[in-house]
């Protein structure tokens, strides 16, 4: 999952590279060619993506020193962490529900994944199967009760059957 996001991200730091290195110095040349700097549009729309780019990729350099420093190894064995499929049930509805806790970066909301981060995500870490937990969320505060957990390690010694 954090390999996988790595390179998410590479990729985008080697697209606005490229971007910020070849496409707008060639942007910003035919704009001067062009004349009066101060009422061309294209030179300050260009300019104004170079400046974006580099924030960007300022921003996307700091995340993934961030996953470089994510040590697996601590990641809990046999209660819920980073990487942790739930199954929960909400205590007032009996309703079962899938949730996979990933980084920020990864969360795929549609898809099952919520963030450690979010309330949901805080709420249910360092939890064991059996647990019941009670999260506070904007409109609703719900009960609910950890009734399957398969860890990280769990899935990586699924993987090598």
């Amino acid at each position: 999952m954090i390999e996988e996001i790595k390179q998410r991200l590479a990729q985008e730091v080697e697209q606005l590279n490229h971007e910020l290195n070849v496409v707008l110095p060639e942007v910003l040349k035919k704009a001067i060619r062009q004349g009066d700097l101060r009422e061309n549009g294209d030179y300050q729309a260009a300019l104004e993506r170079q400046q974006f780019v580099q924030a960007r990729l300022s921003q996307l350099r700091a995340r993934l020193s961030k996953l470089s420093q994510i040590n697996l190894a601590k990641v809990p064995k046999d209660r819920v962490g980073l990487g942790s499929r739930v199954v929960v049930e909400d205590l007032e509805t009996g309703e079962r529900i899938t949730y996979e806790l990933v980084i920020p970066d990864a969360m795929d909301f549609d898809a099952g994944q919520i963030s450690v981060a979010s309330p949901l995500g805080r709420a249910l870490l360092d939890r064991k199967a059996g647990d019941q937990v009670t999260v506070r969320l904007p409109e609703v505060t719900r009960k609910l009760k950890i009734v399957e957990l398969e860890t990280l390690h769990d899935q990586a010694v699924k993987d090598l059957r």
